[in-house]
C-alpha cells in the first residue's frame, strides 16, 4: 500500500476512535465546581475535534495525497456535528447556533452543486447511447475542469457498474490487450465476496430490525446493492483489465480505480522484473510483490481511485500481467500506430 493511501486509512481509523471516545467520555451536563479536572474530558475532546483531527487531515490526506485544501472544511463540519450531539447541553447549543449561521453558506454551495449535478446528469443522459465505459466519456467531456470531473466520475461509476455487471450491456466491449494478475479475476474470489455480502446484509438486518425496521431495510438493501459492484469488479478484472480506446490506454485496477493514459504519452513499455518492496511509493497494478512490465510516461498521468475522489499523478506504472512479452509487443504496436 502506498504511503498516501496508508495515511488516509490511518486518518479514518483515528477519526473513528476520537469521535467514539468523545461520545463515551464527555459528560452529558457540565458541572464546574472549581476543580479543573472535571473539565479535562471536555477540553481534550474540543482539542481533538478542532485541532488534532484537522491537523492530522491536513498532513495525512491533503498534503500526503496532494488533495485540494478546501477539503479540510469536511473535518470541521463533521467535528461541529459531533460536538453538537456529544458536548454537554449548555455548550452544545452554541454549535447549534453556529450550524444556523452555516445555512446560508450551505444553500449557496447546494445551488452550485445542484447546477453541477444537473449539468453532469444531462451529459451522462446524452451519452447513454454511446458504447463503452461511461467513465471514459466523462473524462473526454470534462478533462481540464477538476471540480466537474471529480463529481462526474463519481456519478459515472453507477452506470459503469451496471454496464460491466450485465454481460449483455458490455458484449460489444473492446477486446483486452492483456490481463492483470488479480484475485478479483478468479471465480472463487467473486463467489466468496458474494456470499460474504449476503451474510453481512442478512446479519445487519437481524441486528437492526428490533431497533428500527426502516433503518434495517435501508442498511441491508445498501449492502445487497453492493452485489452489482462486486460482479462488475469481477468481470472487469477477468475480461477488461487493459484495453485501448481510440487514442487512450485504459488500465482497470479492479472496478474502483482506473487510469486513462494517452498512448502518445507512453515513452517506454519495459519488460523485466521490479520488486514492490524496493519502492513502496510506486503505484503497481496486479497482485504479488513484483511487477513484470513498466510503463514510463513523457508527462504525468492521472490514476482515479476511490470512485474518482482521490486522483493521483503518476509518472510511471508497474504492472503484473499474465503474458508480459505479448503485452509489451501490443503496446509498442499502439505507439507505432499513433
Amino acid at each position: 500500500m502506498r504511503t498516501s493511501a496508508k495515511k488516509r486509512l490511518h486518518f479514518f481509523i483515528a477519526a473513528i476512535i476520537v469521535y467514539v471516545l468523545g461520545f463515551q467520555f464527555i459528560p452529558e451536563s457540565l458541572q464546574f465546581d472549581g476543580d479543573l479536572a472535571t473539565l479535562f474530558p471536555l477540553i481534550i475532546a474540543g482539542f481533538s475535534y478542532f485541532v488534532f483531527l484537522p491537523v492530522l487531515y491536513w498532513l495525512w490526506v491533503i498534503k500526503a495525497g496532494k488533495q485540494k485544501p478546501w477539503r479540510i472544511i469536511l473535518v470541521f463540519s463533521l467535528s461541529s456535528l459531533c460536538a453538537r450531539y456529544s458536548f454537554p447541553t449548555d455548550i452544545a447549543q452554541y454549535f447549534e447556533f453556529i450550524m444556523f449561521l452555516r445555512y446560508p453558506l450551505i444553500a449557496i454551495l447546494l445551488i452550485v452543486e445542484l447546477y453541477l449535478m444537473v449539468t453532469i446528469v444531462k451529459g451522462l443522459w446524452q451519452a447513454r447511447k454511446l458504447s463503452g465505459d461511461p467513465r471514459i466519456h466523462v473524462i473526454d467531456k470534462y478533462q481540464g475542469d477538476d471540480k466537474k470531473l471529480a463529481l462526474a466520475l463519481t456519478f459515472s461509476w453507477e452506470p459503469a457498474s451496471w454496464y460491466y455487471a450485465i454481460p449483455k450491456f458490455s458484449k460489444k466491449h473492446i477486446p483486452a490487450l492483456g490481463q492483470l494478475v488479480t484475485k478479483s479475476a478468479t471465480r472463487w474470489h467473486w463467489l466468496a465476496l458474494l456470499l460474504a455480502c449476503i451474510i453481512v446484509g442478512s446479519f445487519s438486518y437481524y441486528l437492526l430490525v428490533g431497533w428500527s425496521e426502516i433503518v434495517a431495510l435501508f442498511v441491508a438493501s445498501f449492502i445487497f446493492y453492493c452485489l452489482i459492484s462486486l460482479t462488475a469488479n469481477h468481470r472487469v478484472a477477468r475480461n477488461y483489465s487493459v484495453y485501448a480506446n481510440e487514442e487512450c490506454l485504459i488500465i482497470n485496477n479492479g472496478f474502483l480505480g482506473f487510469s486513462c493514459i494517452k498512448i502518445d504519452e507512453i515513452e517506454n513499455a519495459n519488460l523485466g522484473e521490479w520488486q514492490k518492496l524496493a519502492n513502496k511509493e510506486q503505484l503497481m497494478f496486479g497482485k504479488g510483490k513484483k511487477a513484470n512490465v513498466e510503463l514510463v510516461f513523457t508527462s504525468e498521468q492521472f490514476y482515479s481511485g476511490a470512485l474518482g475522489q482521490f486522483p493521483e499523478k503518476v509518472s510511471k506504472l508497474w504492472l503484473h500481467v499474465e503474458q508480459p512479452k505479448q503485452f509489451v509487443e501490443e503496446i509498442n504496436k499502439l505507439k507505432a500506430a499513433v
